[in-house]
């Protein structure tokens, strides 16, 4: 195992792989009841729960393992956050219109993407990707993605609310544009006992770190789970929920339920170019911004290397997870739990990929895991990779004002891809500028350039909510 996994070149050991492992495996566990709530859009759409409930499982496991074996990368891979939600928000938009995109033509469009992944990845352009674009842009993903944690874990614990007074109604589902004064994010109530188990477990992860102890996220955890037991907040009905069954029954799953009579329905065009755009850049964030964290960047070359052979992975896994039947698999952010625990070989990845398989058979259990147990271990989390912001000149107008977009537009509007957008496109401008100005020879790559024109051509035809 050490020489198969190179454990010792890597500063590393079995014990504590697997430590992070289970560490990054709790950070991302809450996956495996969101996935299947967001994509059913809580019974509104009929995948069936327990049918993406197994795909999730199953996709998590397979890709995650096959990272860890074939590019022995640090990294999990699961169905996304947010690509999800815009993938149940298309099916439910169209659901009354006389051109209905149901969700089979959704998976179809993931599948196609996917295969849009392999293709872009063998002929090596996403690898490309690493030498285009600038140091100081990569280690303010890093940083936007620390943010972006952390705002999924004061969101998910309810230390952050967003309350609402429009003077208007709102619609259900909508984006709505309200003045400053009408939303404002706020703490959520302190005598709510989730918020109240967010702040113990923040609290007991970060004095577990002060203090050294190896496994500190993961004994965090589960400190905070045995917490919430005594507060009365673990809700233990899912151990007899007939939707969460011991025994995994396969045959529920949606495998290739694909709809190819309608794949050139009016939508299914936005949906791949979405799907396609969006994981482009969500994938390159958290693989770089991981690779970083773990200290395979340190070795620019060889980090390089092993990026982009972690991108073919995470290529196979958006078409395999849709043939599976979810919404696009990708690299997880979350991955950076099981990394500050000293994960730093594949042998992280297998060990989470094993305990997602197990999940099939112990969904009672992993649900009883509160959500507010990992949040918390994300917010802390989100410190450890904002270290990264050391790493930027912000003396140079530059390079600061490109990276300061990256990390604060990829929390604030909860999306990494429009944080890197954002990023490439100003920087681009500002270089161009200070090179006719005299000023400094800055460098622009031609794939700079390339990205920033198709940038703006998606903003510009295919929207920007969301």
């Amino acid at each position: 195992m050490d020489r198969f996994f190179k454990l010792k070149e890597k500063g590393t050991t079995v014990r504590t792989e697997i430590m992070a492992g289970l560490t990054t495996f709790m950070a991302m566990a809450y996956i495996l009841s969101v996935n299947p709530n967001t994509l059913t859009a809580f019974g509104r759409i009929d995948m069936g729960w327990y049918s993406v409930f197994l795909a999730t499982a199953l996709a998590a496991g397979i890709f995650t393992i096959a990272m860890g074996l074939f590019i022995n990368f640090p990294v999990a891979l699961a169905p996304g956050m947010g690509l999800n939600a815009y993938f149940a928000s298309v099916v439910l938009s169209s659901a009354t219109t006389d051109h209905a995109f149901t969700w089979q033509m959704g998976l179809t469009a993931v599948f196609i993407s996917g295969l849009i992944f392999i293709l872009l990845t063998v002929t090596r352009v996403r690898q490309i990707l690493l030498t285009a674009i600038p140091d100081s842009l990569k280690h303010a993903i890093t940083v936007g993605i620390g943010m972006f944690i952390t705002i999924i874990g004061l969101k998910n614990s309810g230390i952050m609310t967003i309350g609402v007074e429009a003077g208007s109604d709102i619609a259900a589902g909508k984006f709505t544009d309200v003045l400053s004064f009408e939303t404002v994010i706020h703490m959520g109530s302190l005598e709510n006992s989730n918020v109240q188990l967010g702040i113990i477990g923040l609290l007991l992860i970060s004095i577990l770190m002060v203090l050294n102890v190896r496994g500190a996220i993961l004994f965090g955890i589960l400190g905070t789970t045995v917490a919430g037991i005594l507060m009365g907040v673990v809700d233990f009905s899912s151990l007899s929920n007939p939707q969460s069954p011991w025994v995994p029954d396969l045959t529920q799953l949606n495998f290739m339920e694909f709809d190819w009579d309608g794949i050139m329905h009016t939508g299914i065009i936005s949906a791949i170019a979405t799907f396609t755009f969006v994981e482009l850049f969500d994938t390159f964030g958290t693989l770089v911004g991981t690779a970083q964290r773990a200290g395979i960047m340190d070795d620019p070359e060889e980090g390089k290397k092993r990026v982009g052979n972690a991108m073919f992975v995470d290529a196979v896994a958006v078409a395999g997870g849709a043939m599976l039947g979810t919404s696009t698999t990708t690299a997880y952010v979350e991955s950076a739990a099981g990394v500050a625990e000293g994960g730093r070989t594949g042998l992280t990845a297998v060990t989470t990929g094993v305990c997602f398989l197990l999940a099939l058979f112990l969904a009672p259990v992993v649900a009883l895991i509160p959500g507010s147990a990992t949040a918390a271990a994300l917010i802390v989390v989100g410190v450890l990779m904002a270290q990264s912001i050391r790493q930027i000149d912000f003396q140079d107008m530059v390079v600061a004002i490109p990276a300061f977009l990256t990390f604060v537009i990829m929390p604030f509007t909860y999306n990494i891809a429009n944080g890197i957008s954002f990023g490439i496109v100003t920087y681009v401008i500002l270089a161009c500028v200070a090179n006719l100005a005299g000023k400094k020879k800055y460098d622009i790559h031609w794939m700079m350039w390339l990205l920033a024109v198709l940038i703006i051509l998606r903003y510009a035809l295919l929207g920007s909510q969301g």
